[in-house]
């Protein structure tokens, strides 16, 4: 009998197994929270039957309130009630406890009011060995390198998907994906509403018109000032860094230059040689702990000029192996929570032997 071939052995489909239960605490509940549990209502059954793992809603905490869902394993990710049904907020440890949770899911504002309650969280999280998934991003800024020992002391992981582009996974080609390959520069348009009002401005908008049409098409936040500013641009550029480079983001520097009314005609000069000027964070392994965001005119052939509407893209520049570029993926709160989904999978799915 003529012997299989190893790589057909390799690619042989394994017999469906039971898939194992993973419990989630989901801290948050404005619209990448919700976004979140309704993706998972959605499509929990095909995750459980695609990927090994079936994700169970233990809780939801707000700031002030907490859900429980019926305990009775039945409408694993039906939506919560209104928040007047719900019970009063007990310490994080307790609802762990109680619910034998193996991630916690971060969705809270990254405002300052909530950081050091953000990093209390991650921190009595990962020091029990919980995972945690995040797409809040000021207390990673503030606490990374305490969060990283605590991951090590309790055995958890820590992923920021969310936090580093939405649906974008330039976090994971900073972690792993060009691990090797000497990467020494990157070039980004982490902001979809920056790209998005530099085009409009372009096309003769003003900026207060680029800005509503932005907010219309729910591109924009209500205030955008850190889009606008450059701010949110360097955050994401700093938790790349850091994830490439082992940068302790909270010592990063920062240098920023916004977009103001005065932008609009730069915008429509570049436009008029055949440029797109765009918001482009950068930082280099040559010049540690900075990062900075300006305007630049991109030409045809450069990634970043290729970008349309809210689109979004990283240039890993990796002298021997070539440039890397991602780009794409969806800027909203639906983006935000499908980047969770991804991170709250990689860390509770069960790893497949072979090329799995």
């Amino acid at each position: 009998m003529q012997e299989e071939p190893p790589e057909a052995a390799a690619g042989a489909a394994a017999p469906a197994a039971t898939p194992a239960p993973a419990a989630v605490v989901l801290s948050g509940y404005g619209p990448v929270g919700r976004a979140y549990v309704g993706h998972l209502a959605a499509h929990g059954e095909a995750l459980a039957r695609d990927h090994g793992v079936r994700l169970r809603l233990a809780a939801v905490r707000a700031s002030t309130a907490e859900y429980l869902p019926p305990g009775d394993g039945t409408d694993t990710w039906a939506p919560p009630p209104p928040r007047a049904a719900w019970g009063p907020l007990p310490p994080l440890a307790e609802t762990l406890d109680r619910t034998g949770a193996g991630v916690l899911v971060q969705c809270v504002p990254s405002s300052p009011e909530v950081r050091d309650r953000a990093a209390a969280e991650t921190l009595l999280a990962l020091r029990r060995g919980v995972h945690v998934v995040t797409a809040t991003k000021s207390h990673l800024l503030s606490h990374w390198r305490a969060l990283g020992l605590a991951a090590a002391e309790g055995g958890g992981l820590i992923r920021i998907s969310g936090a580093t582009g939405a649906a974008l996974p330039a976090g994971d080609l900073a972690r792993a994906g060009v691990r090797g390959l000497g990467c020494r520069t990157i070039r980004a348009c982490p902001n979809g509403t920056a790209t998005f009002v530099l085009d409009r401005l372009a096309a003769g908008d003003s900026l207060a018109g680029a800005v509503a049409e932005a907010r219309r098409r729910g591109i924009a936040e209500a205030d955008p000032g850190a889009d606008l500013s450059g701010a949110d641009a360097a955050t994401k550029a700093r938790l790349l860094a850091a994830l490439l480079w082992g940068w302790d983001a909270s010592a990063i520097r920062t240098e920023t230059e916004g977009v103001v009314e005065d932008t609009a005609r730069e915008a429509r000069a570049a436009a008029a040689s055949g440029h797109r000027l765009r918001a482009v964070a950068s930082a280099a392994a040559d010049e540690p702990l900075l990062v900075r965001v300006r305007l630049e005119r991109t030409a045809p052939g450069d990634p970043l000029h290729a970008l349309n509407g809210p689109e979004k893209a990283v240039v890993y520049g990796c002298p021997d192996a070539g440039d890397i570029t991602v780009s794409g993926g969806r800027s909203s709160p639906l983006g935000a929570a499908l980047a969770m989904v991804k991170d709250t999978l990689d860390v509770t799915a069960p790893r497949r032997p072979g090329f799995g």
